[in-house]
């Protein structure tokens, strides 16, 4: 059954109306008609079934019949700070991190990252939300992830020091990875609910951006042996975290 996220303001006595490119996506790719079942989500994680009534070309009316207990998010609130990559490797973030159930993205500026425009670089916002979007189609998400605008690394700091935990790879840590850390935080892991996970861009972290988190309490960790690329490491690291804390894998 596809599935379709509609603003809750879309949404009015028993009847979603879908707007926009998903109409022309239900019209012409997926060639749904009148009297099909779909899903509903008021984009807030609330979730319908519907039976399309009326396609047209501007605008698609869905009867809703019923309220779907249903919520596919994890229990963890996982907020991925990603040192600003170069080219398009955002959008390969923001749609993987989507589909493994990453809450919040947010764009680092450290002392690597080199920003030509920050105006241009924050224009780039919408076109990252409206991928985040298409894989919570995908995906079967209940909510939909928010990209938010870049942030310097000193703001980060400050944000971070709300989270139950703060995890940070980085290159130069050997011998303590999240299996040692798990052991660390045996008896405090199951309140464990607002989660960092900080990634350096391209050029890593500097030592005194490393020592900076350290006084912060962050936990500096190696993912491993081998150095994985900007782009790669938080899908890991969130992956790892969403296994030993969340629901990936399944619950038992």
């Amino acid at each position: 059954m596809h599935k379709f996220f509609v603003p809750a303001t879309n949404i009015n006595d028993n009847i979603a109306s879908i707007e926009g490119e998903d109409v022309k996506h239900i019209h012409k790719v997926l060639r749904l008609k009148p009297g099909e079942k779909v899903s509903i989500n008021n984009c807030n994680g609330k979730e319908y079934l519907g039976i399309i009534d009326t396609i047209d070309k501007k605008l698609v009316l869905v009867n809703i019949i019923e309220k779907l207990d249903k919520n596919n998010e994890s229990q963890l609130n996982i907020y991925l700070y990603q040192g600003f990559p170069k080219s398009t490797k955002m959008d390969y973030i923001v749609q993987k991190s989507t589909e493994l159930g990453v809450k919040h993205i947010i764009p680092l500026i450290t002392n690597r990252v080199v920003v030509k425009n920050q105006n241009k670089e924050s224009k780039k916002i919408d076109r990252w939300n409206r991928i985040a979007l298409e894989a919570c189609k995908q995906c079967k998400r209940s909510i939909i992830p928010k990209v938010y605008d870049p942030i310097k690394f000193e703001e980060a700091i400050d944000q971070m020091k709300s989270m139950d935990l703060v995890l940070v790879p980085y290159e130069n840590k050997y011998n303590y990875g999240i299996k040692s850390l798990m052991k660390d935080i045996s008896e405090i892991k199951d309140n464990i609910k607002n989660i960092a996970i900080v990634i350096g861009p391209e050029g890593g972290f500097e030592e005194s951006e490393i020592k900076k988190l350290q006084d912060e309490k962050a936990n500096i960790i190696t993912l491993g042996p081998r150095i994985f690329r900007t782009e790669t490491a938080g899908i890991v690291c969130s992956s790892i975290i969403l296994y030993e804390l969340g629901d990936l894998g399944g619950i038992l």
